[in-house]
């Protein structure tokens, strides 16, 4: 069963909610899924928690790594904004818990602690909105999961890497209005090829490099012990390259 959190039952949807409510059933046959039993073995040897610890997993999508986690005999809350991902979630366990709900906003716990936390392939982490502060967005998120994880608790983070993008920027860019290097926010229309079709996105982000990333997590109450490559299908315990597309935050509550 899916459970609505009281207040995301929204009026108007956000950009981010209606594409994922679209793009839901097509979700997993995107190449990057392919990875889930890798990345969860890459979780547990990291931290090595033990079956019947209770994992929150924010920005769950369509559940691939709550599903997996549950079958492994952990005890998984998965939450998302997308009621269209949960309605897939939901296909692969019905052990899991899931909950629909905004997770800039106060999580529907119930005051709730966890002894591990995900949040994994963007996962909400940078989804921002044409009008949304990116760092009021993100930091959000982070203290939303702080607030319930138990102190020393384990939590994974990937998101993307800002110093690709950096590195593909151009002087014509910032003249077209696309890329501003004071705020580092781009705003640009992008073409996608998906499963189910091409479409044309209107993207606005804000990507942090690894130092800003590190301190936004503190801030949040979270310590980040180690920044690693966490592109899909090529996680490992090493340096982050350059030009991969994400960062994996190995971190720890404060």
């Amino acid at each position: 069963m899916v459970r609505v959190a009281a207040g995301t039952l929204y009026a108007m949807p956000t950009e981010w909610q209606s594409f994922f409510d679209a793009h839901a059933p097509h979700y997993d046959e995107n190449p990057f899924t392919e990875h889930t039993v890798a990345e969860v073995d890459f979780f547990l040897n990291l931290f090595p928690i033990e079956p019947g610890a209770t994992i929150l997993d924010v920005g769950c999508g369509t559940g691939r790594h709550s599903a997996e986690l549950a079958r492994r005999g952990f005890k998984v809350t998965g939450v998302d904004i997308s009621e269209g991902m949960l309605a897939e979630a939901l296909k692969k366990s019905d052990q899991v818990e899931w909950i629909q709900a905004d997770a800039t906003q106060p999580l529907p716990l119930d005051g709730r602690v966890f002894d591990a936390a995900i949040s994994l392939c963007e996962g909400g982490f940078g989804l921002i909105g044409q009008k949304e502060d990116p760092e009021e967005h993100d930091l959000a998120i982070l203290r939303n999961i702080a607030a319930h994880l138990k102190p020393g608790g384990p939590f994974l983070l990937t998101a993307m890497n800002a110093y690709a993008v950096i590195r593909q920027m151009k002087h014509e860019l910032i003249g077209e209005g696309r890329f501003d290097p004071a705020t580092m926010v781009s705003s640009y229309e992008d073409e996608w090829t998906l499963p189910e079709g091409t479409r044309v996105m209107k993207i606005r982000e804000r990507l942090f490099i690894p130092p800003e990333m590190v301190r936004m997590l503190r801030e949040a109450g979270l310590r980040c012990d180690r920044v690693f490559g966490g592109t899909a299908g090529s996680w490992g315990q090493r340096p982050l390259q350059l030009d991969e597309i994400e960062a994996m935050y190995v971190c720890r509550r404060i």
